[in-house]
């Protein structure tokens, strides 16, 4: 039996990889290696952390800081962890003897898969982004295979070594639980997320507009759980403050975990989110109309280049953070209102990003096999 390393800062399409795994009982035995805590100053538990204990696999803490544009002396002292991290990967590495690594990107992986190259542990990586970031860029050198969800991506990377697969996608989205109904309502229904973290800048627009919103919509909000904010804490609060007939109308929870994903989803008629690649797949691959709001200093603006890809299908539109959001409000009435011509528009969208979920998973162990 193989054992596969599994890292990255991406936890969804790890997340993907190690469901289909554990599903088909594939001979491989399997460690992840991420960060447990969202912030090692508020020791607050990390979304992949979580989820890969419930998944019953090994997590590895990996201890390492990350390069960033921004200058202040907390992100100094982080960057101060960065050869320690260096160190730690090897050490993992070395005592662990994978016979090889999946990396899903972001600055956890890259200590992770220069130790690898090394020891000379295979390497396969996988851009979820139409424009990598500078850590999947220097995995990539040391990669053997670079799995894209993009065509444009490939131009980032050595061609030999790259392959267009799309993106790995949780099969947890599809399963809905015929008993887990959120409401009993002939309201559409919202989902909003700010990903696995959650906006501050999103949940405070809901949190504006929670006594309009529930007087016309159902509204699922995930929070995140990030505690200098505390916006879980808040949004209860602010439940509590509504109407009782709007109190049954709005579920807020910090995380949504894979045993009621699919049912969230299901239940969604449209959605409200941050605009990362494995969201966009999501919604694509789901059929969702969404209203996307990019991440102002996302790396290279790679995340309007997603939203405005979605918008250019019209199965979307895009909403500006610094927008008032009295603006997001008429943007929501609206896509509710002609949500049926937002979803006939996805027929139109190109097969890569609709393709069945276990495509791009079957694709990517097929060359880790070879």
């Amino acid at each position: 039996m193989k054992t596969l390393l599994i890292t990255g800062g991406h936890p969804t399409p790890a997340l993907a990889v190690i469901d289909y795994i554990k599903k088909h009982t594939l001979p491989y035995h399997l460690l992840f290696v991420g960060r447990k805590y969202n912030n090692p100053r508020e020791r607050s538990m990390s979304f992949e952390y979580q989820e890969i204990k419930r998944m019953g696999v090994p997590f590895i803490h990996l201890v390492t800081g990350r390069m960033t544009r921004l200058v202040s002396l907390k992100i100094f002292v982080d960057m101060l962890r960065i050869p320690i991290g260096f160190i730690h990967a090897f050490i993992i590495l070395f005592t662990k003897s994978p016979d090889a690594v999946l990396s899903f990107g972001g600055y956890i992986a890259a200590p992770i898969a220069f130790s690898a190259s090394i020891l000379h542990i295979p390497v396969y990586t996988h851009e979820q982004t139409i424009h990598p970031g500078s850590a999947n860029i220097f995995i990539g050198k040391r990669a053997k295979r670079i799995f894209v969800s993009f065509e444009e991506s490939r131009q980032f990377f050595p061609n030999e070594k790259v392959v267009v697969t799309g993106n790995p996608v949780r099969s947890a989205i599809f399963e809905s639980h015929q008993n887990k109904r959120y409401f009993h309502n002939t309201h559409p229904t919202l989902y909003v997320t700010g990903g696995s973290l959650g906006s501050h800048a999103i949940n405070k627009d809901i949190e504006t507009l929670l006594p309009e919103l529930t007087k016309h919509f159902n509204v699922i909000h995930q929070t995140g759980n990030i505690r200098e904010f505390n916006d879980y804490g808040r949004l209860k609060k602010a439940k509590n403050n509504l109407p009782p007939d709007q109190q049954k109308r709005y579920i807020v929870q910090e995380h949504f975990f894979a045993a009621e994903i699919g049912s969230v989803y299901t239940q969604a008629d449209m959605v409200v989110s941050r605009a990362g690649a494995n969201t966009l797949f999501e919604w694509f691959v789901l059929g969702k109309p969404a209203i996307l709001i990019p991440l102002p200093w996302s790396a290279h603006d790679e995340q309007r280049k997603h939203a405005l890809l979605f918008a250019k299908y019209k199965v979307g539109r895009v909403f500006e953070q610094q927008r008032p959001s009295h603006e997001l409000f008429e943007m929501i009435t609206e896509m509710m209102e002609n949500r049926k011509t937002y979803e006939n528009h996805f027929k139109a969208v190109p097969a890569i990003f609709t393709q069945k979920p276990d495509r791009a998973i079957q694709h990517i162990l097929q060359e880790i096999e070879n």
